[in-house]
């Protein structure tokens, strides 16, 4: 960022900053004030950073702040406000923009941020800078707790994040290409800060208990100076090279030398002695090309060796997603004064500060006093200073803190969370995974620092390290650590180092393991195993225990000595039932549902002779769950409480099965439905190592083997040696070669063997040699082999490429399938092919009830799909309805016939079901009778109504329409997809056929319900109907419209069971579950459809109410206001009445009713003046004058407001 493009606000503040002149620095009058408007500025930023990103241009902390700080340092509340300045402009970039931006304009940005503080990393590489910050530093750690201010203490924690954040910047290696040995920015900042002696008051702060409140400040910055440091170089430091680096580097030449004299001699090879003019072509036999013909090959014999197919083929681009994870700690080789001087810093940290800072931080974070992930800095500090106390000069005493089984619990402990986070966190999976790799190396040190002390020579130390191992290899969680690591490893998120690392610390996991195996014997260690809970069906037939009497002999005669027994006891008024609980109140089973538990439990009192404690169970049951009567009534006699227990003695109670009747069952656990409760199950056992080693073969853990094997050529000789010693073990010690016949890996060791180093890794070539031969020997025999060289495998495959394909079936094993004799074969084939046709009837049930021998139904139903009567298990899963079966030719022709013979009566459909002989649906006849051509459509097929003469009465006439109505709603007037429903519904179930043929007819309903009082709710909903009707012919378009009771009236009857039966009978469709509230009238429904419905309710004593209503009441009784009310009130109702009838096209326009119902249609002008605006009594008027002819109708806002008063009336 160029300085033209800085803002003029913050230019102007920069500038009233100072000036440098030469090396003196001359402040502004207002350099105090524009310190703090920086500081300001900073605060208010936005998402880019932009205020620090302009001052990073600026260089305003290389060229004006560092000055101010060592020249103005004893103007104190500018030195603080510098202080303040400084640590935020120095903040690490993750911090301010929270993570790696992927937006590239973000990204930019914090690209550009983070060069800005790499060149802040190297202005503070100086000893003036680093000496005033450890002056004040001395000055105020000099001053009491009683002395010191808070002001104090803030400087004191900006002092230390200032050392920090300029500490945590990272190493542009790109820029600085500095090679071992030699200083690197990181270097001159470390050998700053020894020169100023500040790392003398760091040790003072970690070492002294008054200072403990900066316990994390010091361990962070102590981890962030040795973070590219290895602590075995650095122990070795000074003390000559030793006999075994000596080696190593010996070893690394040798194969540098033999290599390259492998490639001299293969060049040599290449070269002619004469030169050829012509190149040639050959064709190379074997070698096929892209058509069917052989390779052609253009160039010398001599380049045959290095023909591969995949020359000139652009290389496959992998997703960014996929791409293996890069690494990201580096460690290197600084200058040897910078290393002798953290050399010595380690060796005094570890006398004098290591055990109470390390103990004080880990207190500080089981506190939760820390920031969030502060914990790493821990580990990673755990694991440095114990490998480099295990590397100078091993002193256990020294490190004693962190040597205890309570950090390998808080080690695992974080490991475990750090694993869980990453499987479910994806988007943040590489952090876990590099934390993670940190918490592996902590639990690596610690068993290394264990072993080491194995070997130590003094007693005490050996058995501190006894019973720690015995701690950690008794716990399970310890052991199936690795296990799960293995399983779940992604390069994608977790570095080839971590990889490393977990094969090291497994080795030695597996090492320690086996040595204290063979020490001890015997090792007993804990297990966990979760236990399934099942909740199985009651079968049919009860399960009886062995001692349970079988027969009804034996049951009375034992009878006859209880029943003397229970007579004693039933006069006995001493009898307690205190002591008699007939529940367990500490079962997961609520109380409610352990009724069939006491039953049983009085029985097995019954059956052991044990009448009192029968009776005083009976009775305490019966205190418990008086419901029902189970148990008796609460003022049974005796006579009636020992016939009772007599019932119980002989009933057939469901009892818990036994160990060997359950494992019996389990075999067959098809038949039966389960529900598995997992419990965690806390067991003992005899620890077994081959066992355990057994776990580690599977094909995810080779994979992870053979990922890193492939570069043994980067690997060291110690992670080469763990690799071969755990594949050696899968293949040798478990006899399970077969694990590691797979082509890639085959691939590797040819790669290996070729190798012109090839001796520098003779075990691995030995291991490579081995392995191959076991294949030969078995592909000799299998000739399978090398197919099964394409594929990675498990346990079961290998025993079988060793013991021979299908030698698990003749195993012992419990799961095996079943064996079939030809007999039971040619039964099963008989039975399937004389009853798959027959329809309402399940074919395996059939056969299942047949066979000699007893079989399972899955059993069954795999030995026909074997036999190959059945082409799948799905064709015998049960489904939804009923099952289609085709019709046969006979059963057309029946049909046809039956329909030529009732085809004039009046219900031919009723007449071909009653007759027919295979048995079929409604739905199924009419789609079969349609298919035939038989009739052109469904209608034919409704039942034929007779026709009446028209009533001479009212209440005659409307019965009859009543009827009509309810027969067009009966036969199918309704859309045919309701109907079709209901036939499905019919066709499910003969419970449902024999439910629905007995649900009371429209008419019964509406009389029954108009008797129980809910008139007016019927009314309602006839008026619900007619509305919906207008509203449809109005709009022209239907939708469902909900039923709103508005009334309580109208509440309670939605709530009636029988009102409902009626609205269902109706076709009103109720609510969905957990979508609707309301009743709704279908959109399928027409206007006609309605109105007839609507009329089907009309009752025949309606008007007869009406007409009672009309007649005059005692003076006495009412008063002119209720009376004048109640004349409204019938007028309103008869109107509504005639309305009703014409809507529904059932009164004949020309018809007239009698004298008293034109002079109440007159009137009911007068009511709707009451409830109509002046504009629609206008229009009312105007539409009054209209022909005589007319019949008199009813304004729809006024049918609203008459239903409203006289719902609420």
């Amino acid at each position: 960022m160029d300085l033209y493009m800085m803002n003029c606000e913050l230019l102007a503040t920069c500038s009233a900053l100072g000036y440098l002149e030469g090396d003196t620095y001359h402040k502004e009058p207002d350099c105090l004030e524009s310190v703090k408007d920086l500081i300001r500025y900073l605060r208010h930023e936005d998402d880019t950073r932009d205020v620090r990103r302009q001052l990073g241009a600026a260089q305003i902390l290389q060229s004006d702040l560092l000055p101010m700080l060592t020249q103005h340092c004893q103007d104190k509340p500018l030195f603080d406000a510098v202080i303040r300045l400084m640590v935020n402009l120095t903040q690490p970039a993750l911090l301010c923009f929270g993570s790696v931006p992927k937006e590239p304009s973000f990204r930019r940005h914090f690209l550009q941020v983070l060069a800005y503080l790499q060149a802040y990393k190297e202005a503070f590489a100086s000893e003036k800078a680093f000496g005033v910050l450890s002056e004040t530093l001395y000055k105020l750690l000099q001053l009491g707790w009683e002395e010191r201010q808070e002001e104090d203490n803030l400087l004191i924690e900006r002092i230390l994040l200032l050392v920090r954040n300029i500490l945590h910047v990272p190493t542009d290696l790109d820029q600085e290409k500095r090679i071992d040995d030699d200083a690197s920015v990181h270097d001159q900042l470390l050998w700053a800060i020894h020169l100023s002696g500040l790392d003398d008051l760091l040790l003072f702060l970690a070492s002294s208990p008054a200072e403990q409140q900066w316990s994390l400040h010091v361990l962070e910055i102590i981890s962030l100076m040795f973070r590219d440091q290895n602590p075995e170089q650095l122990a070795g430091v000074g003390q000559g090279r030793l006999a075994q680096e000596r080696s190593t580097d010996v070893a690394e030449l040798e194969v540098l030398r033999q290599r390259e004299m492998a490639e001299k001699k293969t060049r040599a090879l290449q070269r002619g002695n004469r030169h050829s003019r012509f190149g040639g072509s050959y064709i190379v036999q074997g070698l096929k090309s892209i058509g069917e013909r052989d390779l052609i090959f253009h160039k010398g014999l001599h380049n045959l060796r290095n023909y591969s197919s995949d020359l000139g083929k652009q290389p496959r681009r992998v997703p960014k997603r996929r791409q293996a994870a890069r690494e990201l700690s580096i460690q290197r080789r600084s200058a040897l004064n910078v290393r002798l001087f953290l050399r010595d810093f380690c060796s005094e940290f570890l006398e004098n500060c290591y055990n109470r800072l390390m103990g004080s931080v880990k207190d500080h974070l089981l506190r939760e006093k820390a920031q969030q992930h502060d914990e790493t800095y821990y580990m990673w500090s755990l694991a440095f200073f114990m490998a480099f106390n295990r590397a100078a000069s091993f002193r256990p005493g020294l490190v004693s803190e962190t040597l205890s089984v309570r950090t390998f619990h808080f080690i695992e402990q974080n490991l475990t969370n750090y694993y869980e986070m990453m499987l479910t966190d994806r988007k943040e999976a590489a952090s876990w995974a590099r934390r993670m790799h940190l918490a592996l190396k902590a639990y690596q040190e610690l068993l290394a620092t264990v072993n080491e002390m194995d070997m130590s020579p003094d007693e005490a130390v050996r058995e501190s390290s006894r019973i720690i191992k015995n701690n950690i290899f008794y716990v399970m969680e310890y052991r199936e650590l690795f296990l799960a690591l293995f399983r779940k490893f992604d390069e994608r998120c977790q570095p080839r180092s971590f990889l490393r690392d977990l094969v090291e610390t497994t080795h030695l996991f597996l090492k320690m393991l086996e040595r204290f195996c063979r020490s001890r014997g015997n090792l007993v260690v804990q297990n966990k195993r979760k236990k399934r809970k099942k909740k199985k069906k009651v079968l049919d037939q009860p399960l009886a225990s062995g001692d349970v009497p079988s027969s009804a002999g034996e049951l009375e005669a034992m009878w006859l000595s209880l029943a003397e027994q229970l007579q004693c006891c039933a006069q006995d008024p001493e009898l307690s039932l205190d002591s008699v609980v007939p529940f367990d109140a500490a079962s997961e089973v609520p109380v409610e549902e352990q009724r069939a538990e006491a039953m049983v439990r009085i029985q097995d009192c019954l059956l052991a002779g044990q009448a009192p404690q029968a009776l005083a169970l009976l009775r305490s049951a019966r205190e418990v769950w008086p419901e029902g009567d189970v148990f008796g009534s609460q003022d049974i006699s005796a006579e009636e409480e020992i016939e009772l227990l007599k019932q119980i003695l002989g009933a057939p109670l469901p009892r818990q099965q036994g160990p060997e009747e359950q494992g019996a069952e389990e075999e067959e656990e098809e038949e039966e439905e389960e529900e598995e409760l997992q419990a965690v199950q806390v067991s003992e056992k005899e620890f077994n190592f081959l066992d355990y080693l057994k776990r580690f073969a599977s094909s995810a853990v080779v994979r992870a083997y053979v990922l890193l094997l492939r570069s043994y050529r980067q690997n060291s000789a110690h992670t080469n040696h763990c690799l071969v010693k755990m594949l050696h073990r899968l293949a040798h010690d478990l006899k399970m070669e077969a694990l590691l016949f797979q082509l890639s890996l085959f691939c590797l060791f040819n790669r290996v063997l070729s190798d012109p180093a090839a001796g520098a890794y003779q075990e691995l070539v030995t291991f490579a040699k081995y392995i191959l031969g076991k294949f030969f020997a078995l592909a000799a025999v299998n000739q399978k082999a090398f197919v099964e060289l394409l594929f990675w495998k498990n346990t079961a495959v290998v025993r079988e490429m060793a013991e021979g394909y299908g030698s698990l079936d003749g195993g012992s094993s419990s799961r095996r399938p079943p064996i079939w004799s030809p007999e039971e074969e040619a039964q099963l084939q008989e039975l399937y092919l004389a009853h798959r046709d027959v329809e309402g009837q399940d074919v395996v049930d059939v056969i299942l009830a047949q066979l000699k021998t007893p079989r399972t139904r899955k059993q069954v139903i795999h030995h026909l799909v074997r036999l190959g009567l059945a082409d799948s298990v799905k064709d015998f899963q049960s489904r939804k309805g009923t099952h289609i079966v085709l019709w046969t030719e006979d059963q057309e022709l029946e049909l046809q016939r039956l329909f030529e013979e009732f085809q004039d009566s009046d219900d031919v459909l009723g007449h071909i079901m009653k007759n027919i002989t295979a048995r079929r649906s409604r739905a199924r006849i009419v789609d079969k009778l349609l298919a035939l051509g038989v009739v052109a459509e469904r209608r034919e097929l409704y039942k034929k109504r007779r026709k009446k003469l028209a009533p001479s009465s009212l209440p005659n006439g409307e019965e009859s329409r009543k009827d009509v109505c309810q027969e067009d709603l009966e036969e199918g007037n309704l859309p045919e997809e309701e109907s079709d429903e209901g036939e499905e519904k019919e066709e499910d179930s003969e419970a449902g056929q024999a439910q629905g043929s007995s649900v009371l007819s429209t008419k019964a309903l509406g009389q029954s319900l108009s008797q129980e009082g809910f008139s007016a709710p019927l009314l309602w909903l006839q008026n619900c109907l007619i509305r919906a009707a207008d509203d449809r012919e109005e709009d022209g378009c239907s939708q469902a419209v909900p039923l709103v009771p508005l009334t309580e009236e109208n509440e309670e009857a939605m709530e009636n069971e029988q009102f409902q039966q009626l609205l269902r009978k109706l076709g009103v469709r109720p609510p969905a579950s957990g979508q609707e509230t309301f009743w709704r009238i279908p959109a399928k429904l027409s206007p006609t459809q309605l109105r007839k419905i609507a009329a089907s309710l009309s009752q025949p004593e309606e008007e007869g109410k009406l007409q009672s209503r009309l007649e005059p009441t005692v003076p006495e009784e009412q008063g002119p206001e209720e009376e004048h009310q109640k004349e409204y009130r019938a007028q309103a109702l008869r109107a509504l009445l005639l309305a009703r009838r014409k809507k529904a096209g059932l009164e004949s326009p020309e018809g007239e009713g009698p004298a008293g119902e034109k002079e109440q249609l007159k009137m009911a002008p007068r009511k709707r003046q009451l409830l109509d605006s002046d504009e629609e009594q206008e229009e009312d008027e105007g539409r009054s004058k209209g022909p005589e002819s007319r019949a008199p109708e009813i304004p729809k806002k006024k049918r609203f407001q008459i239903e409203d008063e006289d719902e609420s009336d």
